[in-house]
């Protein structure tokens, strides 16, 4: 059964996306006050809930119960010490139970559950689920090259297929983190591009309004780790897009530190970096 769910990812895309809306229910129980968030802070300074705490609990649970082989790495476990040795897995689960946990405990809606599908390095499988926006974006590759990268609305129950746009003449839409402050070298770089608008939001969302062709660039000069990008990472491969580090690599996971951070990057469209390629 694990293995045919590895070699069938649509199939596995709908598992996951399951498991993500049962994380996001849980946690809309701290966020709608029925349970006591608890917020603390960890050892570098962001917070952390009960409702992080328990939806990783609960991912991690569900995604053994599917797949038993493959090891799960979560932010908050990783936080707490867990080590696994990815040299001797093909594939590994990243999962960030609840991104934007600043906006989540403002009261603001820019948070999500993250859950993200390695495969020898690369981000082959990623859901993305927004419980209070009622937005679930999901996208796969498979082993034959494949791909599907959507949207799905809960109001309306419908699920429309996304693709990354070509550069606006008008300029770009730039995404930026809600909680960062401007960096010296991403307003460099900005200055060398034609910039319509930047449109500042929390968590992994970002990513996915590029995916589905309502933004074109996300450049991220600060500090993220790997359950960070992951997911959103294998929606955008899927649409048409990529992420990729200064040097113009994609980003791998699981071969670098065991802190799992990830070196400065930029989110984009296929076109946007192309032309990027081109400067």
């Amino acid at each position: 059964m694990s293995s045919k769910l590895l070699n069938h990812r649509a199939a596995l895309n709908n598992s996951v996306k399951r498991i993500a809306v049962e994380a996001g229910e849980l946690i809309l129980e701290y966020f709608d006050g029925v349970k006591d968030m608890d917020t603390q802070s960890k050892g570098d300074g962001s917070p952390v809930t009960l409702a992080d705490q328990e939806a990783e609990r609960l991912i991690e649970a569900r995604l053994i119960d599917i797949i038993p082989d493959v090891p799960v790495i979560g932010e908050e476990s990783h936080a707490n010490g867990k080590r696994v040795d990815l040299s001797k897995h093909d594939y590994f689960w990243l999962v960030d139970p609840l991104d934007g946990t600043r906006a989540f405990v403002a009261g603001e809606e820019d948070f999500t559950v993250n859950i993200g599908l390695i495969h020898k390095s690369e981000p082959v499988l990623g859901v993305i689920y927004a419980p209070e926006i009622g937005e679930l974006y999901s996208g796969f590759i498979d082993g034959n090259g494949g791909s599907q990268s959507v949207r799905y609305f809960e109001d309306s129950n419908n699920e429309k297929q996304m693709r990354t746009r070509f550069m606006p003449k008008k300029g770009l839409t730039v995404m930026s983190s809600g909680y960062s402050s401007k960096v010296a070298a991403q307003e460099e770089m900005l200055e060398q591009l034609k910039v319509s608008s930047v449109i500042r939001r929390a968590s992994s969302v970002k990513i996915c309004v590029i995916a589905n062709g309502k933004a074109d660039l996300y450049p991220r000069f600060g500090p993220t780790c790997e359950w960070d990008t992951a997911a959103g990472h294998a929606i955008l491969r899927a649409a048409g897009g990529d992420i990729r580090d200064l040097k113009g690599n994609s980003l791998k996971y699981g071969v670098g530190n065991d802190d799992l951070l990830n070196p400065h990057f930029i989110a984009a469209s296929g076109d946007v970096l192309a032309h990027l390629e081109g400067c």
